[in-house]
């Protein structure tokens, strides 16, 4: 009932031509743990899936909203898109995620868990249909929550994203999970980099796979699938434990959100058993 009720508000607000202070690029939603920004499918429906998408470091979710490119991409397809915002480091700093091992601040699970429910209630997303995803900073962040918190969330995917050394030894348990990675990417290299004189260091990807598929208790390390999608290489591990999932696929570019990828995690989504 609070769902169909948040529906038809919602319905109601796009017939408006905006959605008051939350949904359009400029209003956020405000939650006790936070803010958030959203939009929704063109035709919206009473349970609508949803990608929440985690900006890099220094950036927003209302920054996230003008990648129209993966926005309309996503809602093209159906999907709601929900970009909450990482706190100021510092109280007045750029925003981030507290996804470093050690490192204190707001409880990111908690809170994104508070705007899943939030947006639930108010526009009718389905939970149980809600992927993690996020890119640079925020792609860190997915990998770490995937890492503690397997089954938070539907799927995981990160763009440029990773773990920090030293690498986890082990994850709470199988995921399912799509990385991409841009191959010229000097940011986020795939083989990781020193940040801050040394106290920082970036993780390698291919170690990071590595951690995932003993999560998902693969029984070779090799891959058994190959394709191309586009400019998109990928490769898949799937003789693992049943449910889980775990693909890789790189790009001829950099550090960015490359084209095409949202089609491409969507139908990766919708292809996963129980899906």
């Amino acid at each position: 009932m609070i769902r169909a009720i948040g529906l038809c508000l919602a319905l109601s607000w796009l017939g408006q031509g905006a959605l008051a202070g939350c949904g359009d690029l400029e209003g956020a939603c405000e939650i006790d743990t936070g803010i958030y920004h959203i939009e929704l499918p063109d035709t919206p429906k009473e349970s609508m899936p949803a990608v929440i998408f985690l900006h890099g470091y220094g950036g927003s979710g209302q920054g996230v909203l003008k990648m129209r490119g993966m926005v309309e991409g996503f809602k093209a397809r159906g999907y709601a898109v929900i970009a909450p915002s990482g706190e100021p480091r510092n109280g007045d700093g750029p925003r981030s995620w507290v996804f470093y091992p050690g490192w204190e601040g707001r409880d990111e699970l908690g809170f994104l868990q508070d705007v899943r429910a939030d947006a639930s209630a108010r526009f009718g997303i389905d939970p149980d249909r809600t992927i993690l995803s996020g890119f640079s900073g925020g792609g860190f962040m997915v990998y770490y929550l995937a890492c503690d918190t397997p089954d938070a969330f539907a799927a995981y995917a990160s763009v440029a994203g990773g773990f920090w050394r030293p690498h986890p030894e082990a994850c709470a348990g199988p995921i399912r999970l799509f990385h991409t990675h841009g191959w010229t990417d000097n940011v986020v290299p795939l083989e990781g980099r020193e940040l801050g004189g040394g106290r920082f260091r970036q993780g390698d990807i291919f170690a990071g796979l590595e951690i995932w598929r003993a999560a998902n208790e693969c029984v070779d390390n090799r891959p058994d699938g190959f394709s191309e999608t586009g400019q998109f290489m990928r490769r898949k591990w799937t003789r693992c434990v049943e449910g889980s999932a775990l693909e890789f696929a790189l790009f001829p570019g950099g550090h960015q959100i490359p084209q095409g990828w949202a089609d491409m995690i969507v139908d990766w989504a919708e292809g996963l058993p129980g899906s």
